[in-house]
């Protein structure tokens, strides 16, 4: 069907609790990725987003399912998706990942992504010298997540 499923935790206010894992980022083999051609520009393309009202202390038969939507980026949300992912792919590429923290970006992000902390896949250095590091994911800060919250949800 070509629909990304995304549960989106918000609280009873509608607010998103947590930023979105969307996929593990490639650290290696991203000279001359294009975002176009992206695993996640593909994961994004056509999202289900399924808000559940599920703050920490519910139990989980107590947690509320919102109303789901489906969303595509527009124009403005896609170049704003794109540059970030630009910038996250640069800093790799120049074997700066060691230096990408939840800052950077404004509405992607890059974060360590692995179950516990022996897991290790290859990066490169700013010298090109391999070395093993994290995995990492991409994740859509809330800010985001709540702007589409508002736009479709009507908040």
């Amino acid at each position: 069907m070509g629909i990304e499923l995304k549960s989106l935790p918000i609280d009873r206010y509608g607010k998103p609790l947590e930023t979105t894992f969307i996929c593990v980022a490639p650290l290696i083999g991203l000279v001359g990725a294009s975002w176009k051609t992206s695993h996640i520009c593909n994961k994004l393309a056509r999202v289900l987003w399924v808000p559940v009202i599920s703050e920490r202390n519910m139990a989980i038969a107590d947690r509320i399912i919102c109303s789901p939507f489906i969303w595509s980026p527009s124009a403005e949300e896609e170049n704003l998706l794109a540059l970030d992912w630009q910038e996250l792919t640069d800093m790799i590429v120049l074997g700066e990942v060691e230096k990408i923290n939840g800052k950077h970006g404004q509405v992607l992000q890059l974060r360590p992504k692995a179950a516990n902390n022996k897991a290790k896949t290859q990066a490169f250095d700013r010298h090109g010298k391999s070395f093993t590091t994290l995995p990492r994911g991409y994740y859509i800060k809330t800010h985001f997540t709540q702007m589409l919250l508002n736009k479709y949800l009507g908040k």
